[in-house]
């Protein structure tokens, strides 16, 4: 037996096409996805089963999908059965997408009858071209994230916003990347005889009192270079034959010092509590970061796509408690074990010692800090900061009664070594604590 998978167009009849048509005359099972269509009461066909109780009965999108496919598979064992969806089946259908994996797992065959989408109508309606890089997605897939998986710098359809929830849900995903003023359209009805556009800015989307099954969101482009490929493509042009002579002569070493003095720029941001300064200093580290990628792709070393997904797949590791079934109590127990999995992760049996871990380039009186916490997870600690203030004091006399000036400064460093312990017993960060210091110095200066 056949299932045949046919689409219904965005609502009006004139819409269906006539192999669509011809199959729903012909059926002698017919199934409708929902009969929330504009166009059912015109169908051809006498009688058919919709799947609405189902949605009516059950809130687990992936339970009602899965039961949908089943029951449909069960059918088409039997007889030559016919499901019409809205639209087109291979635009915004997960029962289809189901169908067409588990169908030939049972030797069902299936025949494929498009229709014309939601997409061409809201196109005809927003007075834009799809191949102007349109990105089409779910809005449901898009609520269940945190950030939207969306380019600002291109436009964007996003279907089945069918309720005040959903779009409410949406808009705070969205506005994790575009502003809360941000103007957008929302489409109802598109291809419809009573479609409605309106124009409402982001944050307000979830007040229309026009949402309906078939209403979708346009997001225009966000435009200003918003976009992280659009600062790959700038920073590729640089480095092109075409682009900057400085540019093209850098390499991974001779952009080393710029690297260290933009990220020290971020810090002075971040201890100004400088919000403006600090968004454009993470600019400028930022731009270290893509030139050395860039630099890397040129010579065939790795890509930006190595970058992120290095560093995507290892936070997802080492956040077991998060994407696993690890439950932890404390932000303690997420260092514990975000330690235990590097550790399992490097397996380097060159490194001799947990200290090996600790760049040599940091700071000292920062690598310092690094260093003590590395010695203290195997109990190489003093207990308590008095007794650590007690090491700095005895620190302190041997400075006082060095004999000469190398000795002097060996002890020296001891009383800095020792000071950086003491800062870690106490929760301070010296390394911060004395670049506060130095501006506080300059200021009364």
């Amino acid at each position: 037996m056949t299932l045949t998978i046919l689409g219904l167009g965005p609502g009006h009849p004139d819409d269906i096409t006539r192999r669509a048509w011809h199959a729903l005359e012909t059926a002698k099972v017919a199934y409708l996805r929902t009969r929330e269509h504009p166009c059912v009461p015109n169908l051809p066909i006498s009688s058919f089963t919709s799947f609405d109780d189902i949605y009516d009965s059950s809130a687990d999108f992936e339970h009602i999908y899965d039961t949908i496919c089943e029951r449909l598979l069960a059918a088409a064992q039997t007889d030559d059965v016919v499901y019409a969806v809205p639209g087109d089946p291979m635009v915004a259908e997960s029962t289809v997408q189901r169908l067409i994996t588990r169908a030939p797992e049972r030797g069902i065959p299936i025949e494929i009858i498009n229709g014309v989408s939601f997409i061409e109508p809201a196109l005809a309606a927003l007075g834009i071209d799809a191949i102007g890089g349109l990105q089409v997605c779910d809005a449901l897939d898009i609520v269940s994230m945190h950030h939207p998986p969306l380019n600002p710098d291109r436009p964007a359809l996003l279907a089945q916003v069918y309720s005040r929830a959903v779009a409410s849900d949406l808009k705070l995903t969205l506005m994790n990347q575009y502003p809360d003023e941000f103007e957008v359209t929302l489409l109802h009805g598109a291809g419809t005889s009573d479609m409605q556009i309106e124009r409402v800015p982001l944050y307000a989307i979830d007040r229309s009192e026009r949402i309906r099954y078939l209403t979708a969101l346009y997001m225009p482009p966000l435009g200003h270079f918003s976009s992280f490929e659009a600062f790959q493509e700038i920073i590729a042009h640089l480095r092109a034959p075409e682009g900057c002579p400085w540019d093209r002569e850098q390499t991974h070493l001779s952009l080393r010092r710029y690297l260290l003095e933009e990220t020290h720029e971020v810090l002075e941001a971040l201890d100004a509590e400088d919000s403006q300064a600090l968004a454009e200093e993470l600019g400028d580290l930022l731009l270290q970061i893509v030139l050395h990628a860039q630099i890397a792709t040129e010579f065939g070393e790795f890509r930006m796509g190595d970058i992120l997904s290095h560093v995507s797949q290892k936070m997802i590791r080492r956040h077991p408690h998060v994407w696993g079934d690890v439950n932890v109590d404390s932000a303690g127990q997420v260092v514990q074990n975000w330690e235990a999995i590097k550790q399992q992760e490097k397996g380097n049996p060159k490194r001799q010692s947990i200290l090996d871990e600790v760049p040599k380039d940091l700071p000292a009186l920062f690598r310092a800090l690094r260093l003590t916490e590395k010695a203290a997870k195997p109990g190489f600690d003093w207990p308590t900061p008095e007794e650590v203030l007690a090491k700095l004091h005895e620190e302190l006399e041997e400075v006082l009664t060095a004999s000469d000036d190398p000795h002097r400064a060996e002890e020296m460093g001891d009383v800095l070594f020792v000071v950086a312990n003491w800062a870690r017993k106490l929760g301070i960060d010296p390394e911060s604590a004395l670049r506060a210091a130095n501006a506080k110095f300059e200021r009364r200066f």
